[in-house]
């Protein structure tokens, strides 16, 4: 039909003027020639769209699969990573404290080395320490002793107990205890014994002792104060706390 289509009066306007049927067939042949052309484009569109479907269909399916591989790998990813990201962090904070305890260490080695002139004073004084906790059984009962029984007695009588009675009592149930105690150190510091001196004690071993067993002992003091140096020494000490004399 192509060679018609071709000719000059093979037009819908002219074969109207011979007749609408002609016109209608006319017409007729010129769509069925334009649908024969486009089917001809179609049908293996079509096809291939059919075909296309398909493998969409199973592409879809592949990547919904992969998809909930993917899901699963990210859960398990995401697991991992939570326990990477602890474990850093355990790591930054070893690494803090190992670097704060390296900077210990340095400022102690610093410091030991800066003060290694007081090393032999040190092991010395240690083991007068481990020496004077075996014997502080025995000092802290001449200690109590003095507290609670040399009162009463004037200095060599004081002496006469702890020297020639305690000691002896000591030695004979082999309890250890310092030969060269100091009662006064031991039961008192010097920034207190200092104070009691500005506050009117006088300073001989004696009053210091005084003084030691009226604020140390237990039991309430009384004084025998003829030259009121005591008295002095009490009213100055409890002035703070309104001592009514």
């Amino acid at each position: 039909v192509q060679p018609y289509f071709e000719m000059e009066d093979y037009t819908l306007q002219h074969g109207k003027k011979v007749c609408g049927n002609v016109a209608g067939l006319l017409s007729w042949t010129q769509a069925m020639v334009v649908f024969y052309g486009v089917n001809r484009e179609v049908l293996p569109l079509k096809a291939n769209l059919a075909k296309q479907e398909a493998r969409l269909k199973v592409a879809n399916a592949e990547k919904e699969k992969a998809q909930a591989e993917l899901d699963e790998k990210q859960a398990e990813l995401d697991k991992v990573q939570a326990k990477f990201d602890a474990a850093m962090k355990e790591k930054m904070d070893l690494e803090n404290d190992a670097e704060t305890c390296k900077r210990k260490m340095q400022a102690a080695s610093t410091l030991i080395d800066g003060l290694s002139g007081e090393k032999v004073r040190w092991t010395q004084q240690s083991k007068e320490f481990k020496s004077q906790i075996k014997r502080l059984v025995g000092d802290i009962l001449l200690c109590t002793g003095f507290l609670s029984y040399c009162g009463p007695f004037n200095q060599d009588f004081r002496n006469l107990l702890l020297k020639d009675l305690w000691e002896i009592e000591l030695r004979a149930h082999k309890i250890p205890f310092s030969e060269d105690l100091n009662l006064i150190s031991m039961l008192v510091d010097q920034p207190t014994i200092s104070e009691w001196n500005l506050q009117g004690l006088p300073g001989d071993h004696l009053s210091i002792q005084n003084g030691i067993i009226c604020t140390k002992a237990s039991r309430y003091p009384l004084l025998v104060d003829p030259q009121t140096q005591g008295k002095t020494w009490v009213k100055n000490k409890e002035q703070d706390n309104e001592l009514q004399v």
